[in-house]
């Protein structure tokens, strides 16, 4: 899953995108780079960030949206406002992802009213306060248990569990330690019976291991989708798709079990 951010302050690359031709053209060099899935988002949700109005995030997000829904690969779109999921649905998206996992009021509904794939995120608290002070018993026990229920309102009011995908939250309402825990044990979380999608890239627990800024993250980003691709994930949310798709093929490679040609 391929990152477009149209945000001027999101964490790694707020600003770069921020016009629609400048992101419809970033987001054509990552399908070509070999993103399966591009990810548009209007509203930066890193700590600290402020909300901005529903007339900005359309505003900035459909015309991305209606430019790159020709591809031959679906469009995400990153938002917990219900109006913005139905027009990003109706302009060409086919997947909502969603940081607060449906739980806004009418997004259920606008979810079951559409045919789309939806990721359901977990995150302690919001943007805005989620790292202050993260505290958890079991960090795994409970993000699954968390998504256990949001997968369980779901097909309640009849989303097939075919259509779902679960994330762990890495970095939202999560400490060093609780990232790091979440991803030893991420085949827990896959044990629920849906798609696992892993967001690490560029995060700040990677720049706490090895003290490099977000823009120089990339040989930590790829190392860590790695490993969550090793421990169940189905799908990783990166920035960087080029060296993230080569090092998978790698992987792809060494765990395929059909016999080898000498040659």
């Amino acid at each position: 899953m391929g990152i477009v951010n149209v945000t001027p302050d999101s964490f790694s690359d707020g600003s770069r995108f921020l016009d629609a031709p400048r992101a419809i053209a970033h987001g054509r060099r990552l399908v070509d780079e070999g993103a399966d899935i591009l990810d548009i988002g209007g509203e930066s949700t890193r700590p600290g960030a402020e909300p901005v109005s529903l007339d900005e995030e359309l505003r900035r997000v459909l015309p991305v949206v209606e430019g790159l829904s020709s591809l031959a690969v679906p469009v995400s779109i990153d938002t917990y406002k219900v109006e913005v999921m139905r027009a990003a649905l109706d302009a060409g998206a086919s997947m909502i992802n969603d940081v607060n996992a449906l739980r806004g009021e009418g997004t259920l509904d606008a979810a079951r009213s559409s045919n789309c794939g939806v990721c359901l995120m977990h995150m302690q608290g919001n943007p805005q306060t989620m790292q202050l002070c993260p505290q958890y018993g079991d960090v795994v026990a409970e993000v699954r248990e968390f998504l256990a229920q949001r997968v369980a309102a779901c097909e309640a009011v009849g989303i097939a569990r075919e259509r779902l995908v679960v994330d762990p939250g890495f970095g939202f309402g999560k400490s060093k330690a609780h990232n790091l825990q979440l991803l030893r044990h991420l085949n827990a979380i896959a044990s629920l019976g849906v798609p696992v999608l892993a967001g690490l890239s560029r995060k700040s627990t990677l720049g706490k291991i090895t003290g490099k800024p977000a823009l120089e993250r990339v040989s930590e980003s790829v190392a860590a989708a790695l490993l969550a691709v090793q421990r169940g994930a189905a799908i990783v949310r990166v920035h960087d798709v080029d060296e993230t798709h080569d090092a998978l093929l790698v992987l792809a490679a060494i765990e395929d079990s059909t016999p080898l040609n000498p040659s």
